[in-house]
């Protein structure tokens, strides 16, 4: 079993990768764009760097090459992860005070996760974030399960939806982890995606931090159900609409990112690799999304993602 870490980098100060295009820009779009661009980029700088050391960073492969060789210089392993590139955590960190940053961390769990792995990822996700940011906590982490959307010709049956979606047991257990964090001063506010009015108020019943935020995707019922308004106020709750995929990260992609094809990484073995590269089942598990605010200039100074994944040897 390989665990395995992708990240994007400051998709801020990316390149043409990350323009956004007319229309609703899905942020699974933005993921896989921006790893496809940092993979390249990684590539080129790390094997640039190689040649000018000792003339033969590449073994003969060249830039495109997908060779293991060339693969090792541009990812690292720590602590049995693979990094997909290698992270300069040197150059790690906020330009100014921590104090004048508003940091939102967004953590998706994808279909593929082990449940009881959860608490793993929540901190092994927060631990990325912290390190590439250079800080000891975040203002809001909000958390999406799997299996929850708002779907429906209408809001008032997207809300009627809403309330049979998720595990509402599993749930609690999970955010439970994510209590201890913000009680030990790591996480400022706890937020839930797609949660709607009855789910919701379910939820704050029986656990002991309230969500601070509920951020939901109305894409498919043009407004915010009238009940979960209501709710939301009565409870001092505030209701921020986002355009994530819930399932932000399918196996087959993160297999295509990391395969062998024309935009591929060259990681894993597939047809096109004459037998190089990991062989193995690939499972993705988390994603995570954060974003630096300058408060008093308003400009958003970081953003970037994380995902996790593991290789598990076919039987």
């Amino acid at each position: 079993m390989t665990r395995i870490v992708l990240s994007t980098g400051n998709i801020v100060s990316g390149g043409p990768s990350i323009i956004r295009k007319p229309g609703t820009y899905r942020s699974n779009l933005e993921l896989t764009n921006s790893l496809r661009s940092n993979f390249l980029a990684a590539k080129e700088d790390y094997t640039v760097a190689l040649q000018n050391g000792n003339g033969n960073g590449t073994n003969g492969h060249g830039l495109n090459g997908n060779s293991r060789t060339s693969t090792s210089v541009w990812t690292s392993v720590e602590d049995s992860v693979l990094y997909v590139p290698r992270i300069n955590w040197a150059s790690a960190g906020l330009q100014e005070d921590r104090t004048q940053y508003e940091i939102t961390v967004k953590l998706f769990f994808l279909p593929t996760t082990p449940i009881e792995k959860r608490a793993e990822y929540i901190n092994e996700a927060l631990r990325l974030v912290t390190k590439e940011l250079g800080v000891d906590t975040v203002d809001l982490l909000i958390i999406s399960f799997p299996g929850i959307s708002f779907e429906g010709d209408c809001e008032w049956e997207a809300d009627k939806r809403n309330a049979t979606m998720g595990d509402d047991e599993e749930e609690i257990r999970t955010w439970s982890v994510l209590e201890d964090l913000h009680l030990r001063g790591k996480i400022g506010r706890l937020g839930i995606a797609e949660f709607g009015s009855e789910k919701l108020q379910r939820f704050i019943n029986k656990v002991r931090v309230r969500p601070a935020v509920d951020q939901i995707n109305i894409k498919n019922c043009c407004n915010v159900p009238p009940p979960l308004a209501k709710l939301a106020k009565d409870e001092g709750i505030e209701l921020f609409t986002h355009g994530d995929c819930t399932d932000i990260l399918p196996k087959g992609t993160l297999r295509e990112l990391l395969g062998h094809g024309l935009q591929g990484a060259g990681i894993l073995a597939d047809d096109e690799s004459e037998g190089q590269g990991l062989e193995g089942d690939l499972v993705p598990e988390w994603v995570v999304k954060y974003t630096t605010f300058v408060q008093d200039r308003g400009v958003i100074e970081n953003k970037g993602y994380f995902a996790g994944a593991e290789l598990v040897e076919r039987a």
